[in-house]
Parts: C-alpha cells; sequence; structure tokens
C-alpha cells in the first residue's frame, strides 16, 4: 500500500457559547416587597389540629427502591431516555428507532474503539454523543477501516463540523490513525471490525491487550482504555466483570454496588428475576451483556444528572 500524502490543516478554533442569562440585569431596579397578605384559611372550629395543607407528591422525596427494582427499572426502556442527552432523544424521535446510538445500539469491537477514542476527548458527554450518530449513521456510516481510509481526512472532518462538536480536526486525524492502525497492527485487514488479531497475539490478556491498543491507537490514554474496556467485555469475556471508577460513582450515586463484583453478585443473585428475552447469545453471553447495560445506564444517567429521577421512576415498581 503507498502511503498517502499527510493534508496541512490550520489549528481550529472552536467558537465559545455565550452564558444563558441569569437573574435581573444591573439597569433593572428591583420592586418593592408586597406587604404581606392576612390567610384566609378558616380557623378550625372543631376539636384537634388543624390539617396540614396537601404536599405534591412531584415535590416529595423519593424512597430508594431496592437492588432488585432498580436493575429491573434500569433495564427497561422506561430509563433510556433518562441517559440520553436531549439532543439525542430528539433525533431519535425525528429519525426513527433504527438510529444507531452509543446508549441503545450493538457495536463492533471497532466501532467501540472509535467510540472510547472520542469520548475520551475532553468534550460534553452530548457532544460525543453526537459525534457517534453522525459518524455512523447515514449518509456517512465510517463503520470499518475500510470506509474510514477510502473517505480520508477532509469528509471525516466535514462529518464532525456537521455534529457541530469541538476538537474536530484532531479527532478526524485520529480517526484516520486508528483505521490505519488497525489494517497494520490490529485487525485482518481493511474490512475486519472484530480486533481478533488483538486477543489472540496477547492470549486473551487484557493487561497485554490494553498495552497493544495503547501502543498503536493515537489519543488513546488510560480514560479511553476504561471506556473500551467496560463496553467490550460484552464480547470479550476474560475481561468480565469491569467497572471503571467514573462508572462505580454512578452507580453508587444510585444506591447500587460499590465495586464490579458487587453488581456481579447481585446480578446472578437475582438473574431468574430479570427479564433478558432481549439480549442476544446464550446465559453467559447475556449476562455480561445485562452487566454492561447496567453500566451504561448508571454512567449516563449520572451525567445526565438524573439519578434522583431514575429513584424516584423506579420507586413506585417497590412493593
Amino acid at each position: 500500500m503507498s502511503p498517502k500524502k499527510k493534508s496541512q490543516h490550520p489549528a481550529e478554533q472552536p467558537k465559545a457559547e455565550a452564558p444563558a442569562d441569569e437573574g435581573t440585569s444591573k439597569d433593572e431596579v428591583p420592586p418593592k416587597p408586597k406587604a404581606p397578605v392576612p390567610s384566609k384559611r378558616k380557623a378550625n372550629t372543631k376539636d384537634g389540629p388543624a390539617k396540614a395543607p396537601r404536599r405534591s407528591a412531584r415535590g416529595a422525596p423519593a424512597s430508594q427502591p431496592d437492588p432488585l427494582t432498580l436493575i429491573k427499572y434500569l433495564l427497561s426502556p422506561e430509563s433510556l431516555d433518562s441517559c440520553r442527552p436531549k439532543d439525542e432523544i430528539e433525533d431519535v424521535q425525528k429519525r426513527g428507532k433504527d438510529l444507531r446510538t452509543y446508549s441503545s445500539s450493538t457495536f463492533s469491537p471497532f466501532e467501540e474503539l472509535i467510540c472510547a477514542v472520542i469520548l475520551s476527548r475532553p468534550i460534553s458527554h452530548a457532544l460525543g454523543l453526537r459525534s457517534i450518530r453522525t459518524l455512523f449513521n447515514e449518509p456517512h456510516e465510517y463503520t470499518t477501516p475500510k470506509k474510514i481510509r477510502d473517505a480520508g481526512f477532509e469528509p471525516i472532518r466535514k462529518a464532525l463540523d456537521e455534529a457541530r462538536t469541538q476538537h474536530r480536526q484532531k479527532t478526524a486525524e485520529e480517526l484516520v490513525i486508528l483505521a490505519d492502525a488497525v489494517v497494520d497492527y490490529l485487525g485482518d485487514g481493511e474490512d475486519d471490525v472484530s480486533l481478533e488479531r488483538v486477543r489472540r497475539e496477547c492470549g486473551n490478556d487484557w493487561p497485554k491487550e490494553r498495552e497493544m491498543l495503547k501502543s498503536h491507537v493515537k489519543g488513546l490514554g488510560k480514560t479511553g482504555l476504561d471506556i473500551f474496556a467496560r463496553r467490550i467485555q460484552a464480547q470479550w469475556p476474560k475481561l468480565y466483570p469491569f467497572a471503571d471508577q467514573r462508572t462505580l460513582s454512578g452507580l453508587q450515586k444510585l444506591g447500587l454496588s460499590d465495586t464490579a463484583e458487587e453488581l456481579k453478585k447481585l446480578l446472578d443473585e437475582h438473574w431468574i428475576n430479570l427479564d433478558v428475552k432481549g439480549f442476544p447469545g446464550d446465559e453467559d453471553e447475556k449476562k455480561r451483556r445485562v452487566f454492561v447495560q447496567v453500566l451504561e445506564r448508571a454512567v449516563g444517567v449520572d451525567l445526565e444528572g438524573n439519578a434522583d429521577v431514575v429513584r424516584a421512576e423506579a420507586a413506585p415498581r417497590s412493593e
């Protein structure tokens, strides 16, 4: 294969977003405080204390659901919107449920590696997920090393422009380099998305696999490798159970396990009570995929700041 010429591109300067308006402007005169209005509530004429005013259920503190109830909720479609950015919810409503998203789709190991590179950049959760949706869906569908190499830098950068994300030039460069690295070192040709060569050459040993990926994938550091490991354990059994510290923080905020082993034990104990018909594979694979989905929902809920919402939504299901 003849080497491709490197293009020179000016450094990208993302536009800063204007802060949202807050409070009153300095030219506004604050209104005078109103005198208190006497209560029109009638005095209680019967024996006994007056009834307390009715409290709205919306404002009442939610009870903590038990772990099984919470896990069932996280595995249900009802929890999905709580771990998605608002623009992804709107995008799915507009383009249909077949839209491939990081929150709800199954990706190949190569696609998971792309996602890990993108999500480890210093950008928001919403921008990372929007970048993934833009790259993996029509009209681009940059889902194999061949498609990325055939497209080259400029079309990928333009796709990231469409995603209105940050670090577009650097990310596009890293994705082209990633595709080359998979063909040359990590995979078995331009159409291979399995990364089985990594497992084969490392003997299914994750520390060796981790080092091999880190040495050949530009821009993939500890955070990116943790993101990749969290997802790929559904397909690479030797990694299971794995949970990085960021994900464990999300689990703890929901009142679930403190370690990956605790979550695995909890799922094993309640396995017979979980609805897992929609997960592919034999029982062992189903267990790994359920484990990963709980992790992903937990970290997504945390990143979107919806832990209280999820506990409140799940609580009515407990008896």
